[in-house]
């Protein structure tokens, strides 16, 4: 069977995603000592805007994609995979994916932002060649922002 393709998402999907943004970043909560970012999101107003892509499996919505085109860069605002479909694959799928969204759109770099205390995503985003330019408090959160040129 070949690899699922991501999907833009409809307002349809609302409840599907947004209790898998709830179930991917719910444990972070007690880590960081807040809600993360995504959590906190209008994935209504996202799915609207076109931002948002899910990718299906078996289980229905099994992960989601937030991009946000911006003048020099794509941003990759959110990316989650539901615990019972993590270690599929999905997550670097969608990296791969968006980073291809990138290129076709003439950008010339992803960016990305994660909390400080998120410490394996940022390590797993140094793998995957991105590097870090920024630390900023935004909504109330500490982020590290991480960039990749192609």
């Amino acid at each position: 069977m070949a690899d699922p393709t991501p999907r833009r998402a409809i307002l349809s999907d609302l409840a599907a995603i947004t209790g898998l943004v709830a179930e991917a970043y719910g444990h972070w909560v007690p880590i960081i000592g807040a809600e993360p970012g995504p959590m906190r999101d209008d994935y209504a107003a996202s799915i609207a805007a076109g931002q948002v892509s899910v990718l299906e499996g078996g289980e229905g919505i099994e992960a989601i994609l937030v991009l946000i085109v911006q003048s020099d860069a794509m941003l990759l605002d959110n990316i989650a995979v539901a615990r019972a479909a993590q270690g599929r694959g999905h997550g670097k799928r969608l990296m791969i994916w968006a980073e291809a969204q990138a290129r076709a759109k003439g950008l010339p770099h992803m960016r990305l932002y994660t909390h400080e205390k998120m410490a394996t995503n940022i390590a797993l985003y140094a793998r995957a060649g991105y590097v870090e330019t920024a630390r900023v408090t935004e909504r109330g959160l500490n982020r590290v922002y991480m960039e990749k040129t192609f």
